[in-house]
């Protein structure tokens, strides 16, 4: 299985895009994760994976815990799914119509995160997730 982080902008601070590269090569030692930056809403609607699980990062979405990720991960890992891709919208969220395509709706927090913390936080969770999965220590 592969994920997929599809994020409209660009991480401009470097220390937020150090940070969500560590998580990503950390989670890219259990499986391929790749994020792809798009420059708007209609690029974001082109590059959306044709076969993937959409799930789309959206306040009022479904707030999961970190181990009802872990558990989603990997019925899918186990159940044959090619691709999962999180979809990050701009600093105005996703378009009503990206929203409409995906099977999910997740949400972060109750509180409003500019969307690129969301982004590393997301890649933290990915991270702790697999751990979850694989047995490791970092998720106490």
């Amino acid at each position: 299985m592969k994920i997929t982080i599809l994020a409209v902008g660009k991480m401009r601070d470097k220390h937020m895009a150090a940070l969500c590269e560590e998580y990503v090569l950390r989670a890219r030692r259990h499986l391929p994760v790749e994020i792809v930056e798009v420059e708007d809403d209609a690029a974001l609607a082109k590059r959306l994976p044709a076969r993937a699980e959409l799930i789309a990062l959206e306040p009022g979405g479904d707030a999961w815990t970190t181990e009802e990720l872990a558990k989603h991960l990997e019925h899918q890992m186990v159940h044959g799914a090619q691709t999962i891709a999180f979809v990050i919208g701009g600093a105005l969220g996703l378009p009503k119509a990206v929203v409409a395509k995906a099977s999910r709706r997740l949400s972060l927090s109750n509180l409003t995160l500019p969307h690129r913390l969301a982004r590393v936080v997301l890649c933290e969770q990915l991270y702790r997730a697999m751990s979850i999965i694989r047995g490791e220590p970092y998720h106490h």
